[in-house]
């Protein structure tokens, strides 16, 4: 398969080797991000259907567009981890990994034999990130959990849309992706705990709902001082003003944040309103707030009669934060997501040139790269086997009594 331009042979995390025994988001989200940066991951899929993520939204020949992007620079290694044969294979794999990032329900790795103390066991300095709906202990810690039920636990669902609506979503598996950045977060602070010799390997503990409610900002303040409940409030930003989304006169928004003070003053002259600019009521941010609704009317009244394009740029020259609501067209064609390698031209196995998201973050010594796309299911698993000590015999055998699968015997994915 061919790798995209960016492509390169070391990173920050070149040296790292980490599991992946993760489905769909969360934890396959987290390894890919340390993929990107250089780490080996070595990603368990089950023989046969492999990870779900391949069969999810839209397929090319059989795959997931978001496969070939969620699996970039991954390993894939089919392992039957109900049984013994597949189990023992972890284990040698973690006699040398830095990381294990899993997300399986608590306690199903101990009844394979794979739980921490078994690991730790083998590994001392191992980092075991463990992402679940609702953490390894405390009363729910058994119940299934995606994404979308740690949002609305977390708190998102009930401030997201329209007051007179019900609860809305954002579009995109937020919640699933808060728990791998925050897994990520945690494996590094692990490693560097053990890199500068002052700690061994630990959990990383990471919830569904947690990652969302670490975003709430002072959600929990309020409520406990003033007995206020952050409620759904459309596109404003309760309690900041001016912070909305303005209609334009062709019927499209724009996204205004006016709400420094002076980018108050700015705004209020680029919008013909110069009253409010002098009104002391409206100096700072707490008198705009108790008067936000005649400013709100009045920046509307402005945006209305204009054009997108007339109030994007008499805003850019006043200095004034807004922003057009983009598309993915939008984004694909924007010239700063091209300057900045955020749309990487790729290829598919069979030859279909494809655009995927870039790297992010920008390291200016050490950047990512994307080495090669989601993998065959199985495509790695015999050289991986034969690195873990496994001769050919012992590899044919287990692939003959179902533990493993190559990716010549694998199925599933079409070149």
């Amino acid at each position: 398969m061919e790798a995209p331009a960016t492509g390169r042979a070391d990173g920050p995390l070149t040296g790292i080797r980490v599991v992946e025994l993760g489905n769909l988001i969360a934890a396959p989200f987290a390894a890919r991000l340390m993929a990107e940066f250089g780490a080996e991951v070595i990603k368990i899929e089950s023989p046969g259907e492999g990870d779900p993520l391949r069969k999810w939204r839209k397929l090319h020949k059989g795959t997931s567009l978001w496969w070939y992007l969620q699996s970039r620079n991954k390993k894939s290694v089919a392992v039957n981890l109900r049984l013994p044969e597949g189990q023992e294979i972890v284990r040698r794999l973690v006699r040398d990994a830095d990381v294990l990032i899993e997300n399986f329900r608590p306690g199903t790795l101990e009844r394979w034999g794979l739980g921490w103390e078994a690991l730790k066991a083998i590994n001392p300095n191992l980092v075991m990130v463990r992402i679940s709906g609702f953490g390894q202990d405390g009363p729910y810690r058994e119940r299934p959990g995606f994404g979308a039920v740690g949002e609305a636990m977390g708190g998102m669902r009930f401030t997201t849309g329209d007051p007179d609506r019900p609860p809305a979503r954002t579009g995109i598996s937020i919640g699933d992706s808060l728990a791998a950045l925050h897994a990520v977060m945690g494996a590094l602070m692990a490693l560097l705990a053990i890199k500068s010799g002052r700690g061994a390997g630990q959990v990383v503990d990471v919830s569904l709902y947690e990652s969302v409610f670490n975003m709430m900002e002072s959600l929990v303040p309020e409520y406990d001082v003033f007995d206020f409940v952050r409620a759904r409030s459309g596109g404003s930003l309760p309690g900041i003003a001016p912070s909305n989304s303005y209609p334009t006169r062709e019927g499209t928004y724009v996204i205004v944040a006016g709400n420094g003070d002076g980018i108050f003053k700015r705004l209020m002259g680029a919008i013909g309103r110069d009253d409010l600019a002098r009104d002391p009521r409206l100096a700072s941010n707490d008198g705009r707030v108790a008067h936000v609704e005649a400013i709100d009317g009045a920046i509307t009244a402005w945006t209305s009669r204009h054009s997108l394009d007339e109030v994007t740029a008499a805003l850019d020259a006043a200095e004034v934060p807004n922003g057009r609501i983009y598309s993915v067209a939008d984004i694909v064609a924007d010239p700063q997501y091209r300057a900045r390698d955020m749309i990487l031209p790729s290829t598919l196995p069979d030859g279909t040139e494809v655009k995927l998201p870039g790297i992010v973050p920008k390291l200016s010594q050490t950047p990512g790269a994307v080495n090669w796309l989601g993998p065959k299911l199985g495509e790695h698993t015999a050289s991986v086997l034969a690195g873990l000590g496994y001769g050919t015999e012992e590899i044919d055998a287990l692939v003959a009594s179902g533990a493993v699968a190559r990716g010549d015997a694998a199925g599933g994915d079409a070149a």
